[in-house]
C-alpha cells in the first residue's frame, strides 16, 4: 500500500488550515479607523456533539456531515456506530443492533435510505431507551428532521461525485411546501452505483479430511431509486391527520468470480466459478395516522395503520471450470422472497400537573412471507422446486409511568407481548414451526442529581432480538461447488437482560454495564456428507455475557472541538458446538476533531479503531480508520464539501472460529477508500412546519 499519497493530502490540508488561521489573526478590520459602532451581535457556536449520560447527540445540519451522500454513510462517521460490510446492518458497540426512529417514529434501514441527509437536523444515539421504544431495543438511533420556517416552499438539489475503486454518483431532490393547515414533503434520489466486494475463506473439516479455500470478487452495477412523499393536515391545535409513502427500488447486475482450491482426502480440484446474477429488491411502506386531544380526560390519542412490502428476486446462472479445462454449466437458480406486513396501533398519553406522565397502548401485527426456489442442476439433470410459507401474529400492550420526585428523575415501564408463529413447506404435512409464546419486558431508569454539574444514573432493561423475516427464508447464495451461504428457517428470538450505571460530570460520562443474552444469534457451519457441500448459516447459540466500561470525554478550545469515546468490553460467547478459547477484553476508540476556520471554512479530522477481539469463539483482527473533510459555504444557498475517507485503505474484517468440527478464517475487504465532492444548492423557506408521521409497525426493521 502506498501511504505517501494520503500523507501528502493530509499535510496539504493541515498546512491550508494553518494558513487560514494565520491570515485570520493578521487581518486588519476595514473599519478600524472609524469609532462608530453600528450594532452588537451575540452568537454562540453550536457543538457538533453533545453528551448526556452516555447518550450522544450530533448536530448534523450545522456540520460537514450534512453533505454526506446517504444516511448509512453518515451513521458510520458517528461514535460507537458500526456499519456492516454488506451495508445492510448497523450495530452499536456493546449494544448490538439498534432500533431506528425518525422524528420519534419507528423505521428501518430502508426508511433511513429513503431519507435525505440534507433534511436531517440531529441524530441521537440512545443507549438506555425507555419502554416506549418497544421491547426489541437495547439501543435507539433517533433522527430528528429539520423544521421549516415560512408559509412558502423549500427545495434543495444536491450532487455528489464519489471516487472509490469505481465511480459512484448521487443525485438528490428534496422539497417541502406549506400553505395554511396543509403541508406536504417529497424527496427523490437517483443513485448510480458501482460497488466492489471481495472476501476469502480458508477452512478445513478434519473429520472428512477436507481442506479448502476460495477467493471471491464481485463488481456490481446498481441503479437505485429512493423516493418519499407525504401529506399532513392540521385539524385543530393538537389534532391532525397524515398519510405518508416511501420506498426504495433497486436493480443489480453483478458477476461473481470465485477461485477455489478443494482437497477431499486424495482428490484435489482447482475450480474457477463464474456466476451471472441479476437481482431486484423493492421496498414500499405506507401509513395513515390520526391524532386527537380528548379534552374531557386530558389525554392525547393516537391511532394508526401501516402496510409494508419487501420483495426480492435473485436469478443466477452458474458455470464451473475444473482444473483449467472447459467451462460447464452447473446450476440455474431462480429464487424469490416476498413479505407483507400489516399493523395497527393505539397510544394514549396523559400528563399530570405535578410533572408526572402516563403512557399506555397496544399493537396488532400480522406478517406473511413466501419463499419460492427453483434450482436446476445441469450436472445431475435434476430440478428442485420448493415453496415455503411463513406467518406471524403479534399482540402487544404496554404501560409507562415517568416523572420527577425531588432530585430523582424516574421512568418505569412494562410491556407484554404474545407471538404466534406458523411456517411450513407446501410439500410437507406437518409444519416446520408452530410456536405460541408470551413474554414480559420490564424497564426501569433512575437518575439522581448530586448538584447542578453531577448526577448518577441506574438502569435495568429486558429486551428481545427477533430475526428478520428474510433470515427465516430458504434463499441461499451459490459460491462454488463446495460452499453455500444460506438462511435458517429455525431461528428463534434472543432475550437480553441488562443493568448499567453511569456517572455524569458536566458533559463527561463514565458508564459501567453488564448484560446476558440467551439464544444469541451467530453463524455456524452445516456439512452435508452426501454432497460434500458446506453451508454457513445463522443459529441460536446458548448465551453471551459481557461487561462494558464506556467513557465519553469531549472538550473545546477556541476554534477546536474534540469528542473522544472509549468503550472497554469483555464478552464471552458459549455454545456446545463451538471450540471455546479464553475470552479477552478489547478496546473501541473514537476521536473527532473539528476546526472552525475563517472565511466559512471548516475542517474535520477523525479516526476510530478496535483492538483485536476475542469473545471465546470468534476472533477478529484490529482496525484503525482515518477520515478527513473540508467544507466551504458560499452565501446562504451554496455549499461544497470535500471528503477523504479511509485514508490508509485499512477497512477490512477478519473472522476466525471453529464450529461444528469446522475450522475457518474469513477475510472481507470493504470498498471504503473514497474521495467525494458534494455540491448543494437550496432555496425557499417554510414557516411553522408541523409535519408529523408515526410508524405503526414496530417490527418493521425485521422486513429486510
Amino acid at each position: 500500500m502506498n501511504i505517501y499519497l494520503p500523507l501528502k493530502i493530509l499535510i496539504t490540508l493541515l498546512l491550508f488550515c494553518l494558513s487560514c488561521i494565520a491570515n485570520a489573526q493578521n487581518e486588519t478590520p476595514k473599519d478600524s479607523i472609524s469609532n462608530q459602532l453600528d450594532e452588537i451581535v451575540i452568537s454562540q457556536e453550536k457543538k457538533m456533539f453533545t453528551n448526556s449520560n452516555g447518550n450522544i447527540k450530533v448536530d448534523v445540519a450545522n456540520s460537514v456531515y450534512s453533505t454526506i451522500p446517504n444516511p448509512v454513510d453518515l451513521l458510520s462517521k458517528l461514535p460507537s456506530v458500526q456499519v456492516g460490510h454488506d451495508r445492510e446492518s448497523i450495530t452499536i458497540v456493546g449494544k448490538g443492533n439498534p432500533l431506528i426512529y425518525i422524528d420519534g417514529q419507528k423505521g428501518t434501514i430502508t426508511d433511513l435510505n429513503a431519507l435525505s441527509v440534507a433534511d436531517i437536523k440531529t441524530i441521537e444515539i440512545i443507549k438506555n431507551p425507555s419502554s416506549k421504544y418497544e421491547a426489541e431495543g437495547r439501543a435507539v438511533i433517533l433522527i430528528t428532521r429539520k423544521l421549516s420556517k415560512k408559509d412558502s416552499f423549500r427545495t434543495e438539489i444536491s450532487e455528489v461525485a464519489s471516487f472509490k475503486r469505481n465511480y459512484n454518483n448521487y443525485l438528490g431532490f428534496n422539497s417541502s411546501f406549506k400553505k395554511g393547515k396543509l403541508e406536504w414533503k417529497a424527496n427523490f434520489n437517483y443513485n448510480k452505483l458501482n460497488p466492489w466486494e471481495r472476501h476469502t475463506l480458508e477452512y478445513e473439516i478434519p473429520k472428512a479430511s477436507i481442506i479448502s479455500d476460495y477467493d471471491v470478487m464481485a463488481n456490481t452495477h446498481r441503479n437505485q431509486y429512493v423516493f418519499g412523499g407525504g401529506m399532513f393536515y392540521k385539524i385543530k391545535e393538537e389534532d391532525y391527520f397524515s398519510i405518508n409513502v416511501n420506498g426504495k427500488l433497486q436493480n443489480d447486475t453483478f458477476d461473481i468470480n470465485t477461485f477455489t482450491f478443494n482437497q477431499n482426502q486424495d482428490k484435489t480440484n482447482n475450480v474457477f466459478t463464474l456466476s451471472d446474477n441479476s437481482s431486484k429488491k423493492n421496498f414500499v411502506n405506507a401509513f395513515v395516522n390520526y391524532s386527537k386531544k380528548i379534552k374531557s380526560i386530558d389525554t392525547q390519542l393516537f391511532a394508526g395503520f401501516q402496510y409494508s412490502n419487501f420483495n426480492q428476486h435473485l436469478e443466477s446462472l452458474v458455470v464451473n471450470n475444473y482444473n483449467e479445462t472447459d467451462f460447464e454449466l452447473s446450476q440455474n437458480r431462480d429464487q424469490k422472497f416476498d413479505v407483507d406486513v400489516f399493523s395497527g396501533r393505539i397510544d394514549l398519553e396523559k400528563k399530570f400537573k405535578n410533572e408526572m406522565n402516563l403512557e399506555y397502548g397496544g399493537l396488532y401485527l400480522n406478517a406473511k412471507s413466501v419463499t419460492n426456489a427453483d434450482i436446476f442442476d445441469f450436472e445431475k439433470n435434476t430440478n428442485e422446486v420448493s415453496d415455503y410459507d411463513f406467518k406471524e401474529e403479534n399482540l402487544a400492550a404496554y404501560i409507562q409511568f415517568s416523572g420527577k420526585l425531588k432530585k430523582v428523575d424516574f421512568s418505569l415501564g412494562l410491556r407484554a407481548e404474545n407471538t404466534n408463529v406458523y411456517a411450513k413447506f407446501r410439500t410437507q404435512v406437518s409444519p416446520s414451526i408452530d410456536k405460541n409464546y408470551t413474554n414480559l419486558f420490564p424497564k426501569a431508569d433512575l437518575t439522581f442529581s448530586i448538584d447542578s454539574t453531577k448526577s448518577i444514573n441506574l438502569n435495568y432493561s429486558k429486551s428481545i432480538v427477533r430475526p428478520k423475516y428474510s433470515s427465516l427464508s430458504q434463499i441461499a447464495t451459490y459460491i462454488n461447488p463446495y460452499f453455500l451461504y444460506g438462511s435458517s428457517i429455525n431461528l428463534g428470538p434472543a432475550f437480553v437482560d441488562e443493568i448499567s450505571s453511569s456517572f455524569q460530570y458536566l458533559d463527561k460520562t463514565l458508564k459501567f454495564g453488564y448484560y446476558q443474552t440467551k439464544n444469541v444469534v451467530n453463524p455456524t457451519f452445516v456439512f452435508n456428507e452426501e454432497t460434500n457441500v458446506l453451508m454457513i448459516t445463522d443459529i441460536n447459540f446458548k448465551r453471551e455475557t459481557g461487561f462494558t466500561i464506556d467513557l465519553i470525554l469531549p472538550f473545546t478550545y477556541k476554534f477546536w472541538t474534540v469528542t473522544n469515546s472509549l468503550v472497554f468490553t469483555k464478552s464471552k460467547t458459549e455454545d456446545d458446538t463451538a471450540l471455546l478459547h479464553p475470552s479477552k477484553p478489547y478496546l473501541y476508540y473514537y476521536s473527532n476533531h473539528t476546526f472552525k476556520l475563517p472565511k466559512e471554512f471548516s475542517f474535520v479530522f477523525s479516526f476510530w479503531g478496535m483492538t483485536k477481539q476475542n469473545d471465546g469463539i470468534f476472533e477478529r483482527k484490529a482496525n484503525f480508520i482515518v477520515d478527513m473533510s473540508l467544507a466551504k459555504t458560499f452565501g446562504k444557498n451554496w455549499s461544497c464539501t470535500l471528503n477523504y475517507n479511509d485514508v490508509f485503505k485499512a477497512t477490512s474484517y477478519t473472522d476466525a472460529f471453529s464450529i461444528n468440527n469446522v475450522n475457518s478464517k474469513f477475510k472481507y475487504w470493504v470498498d471504503a477508500n473514497e474521495i467525494s465532492i458534494a455540491i448543494r444548492y437550496s432555496f425557499g423557506k417554510i414557516k411553522d412546519s408541523e409535519f408529523k408521521e408515526k410508524s405503526v409497525n414496530e417490527s418493521e426493521n425485521r422486513i429486510r
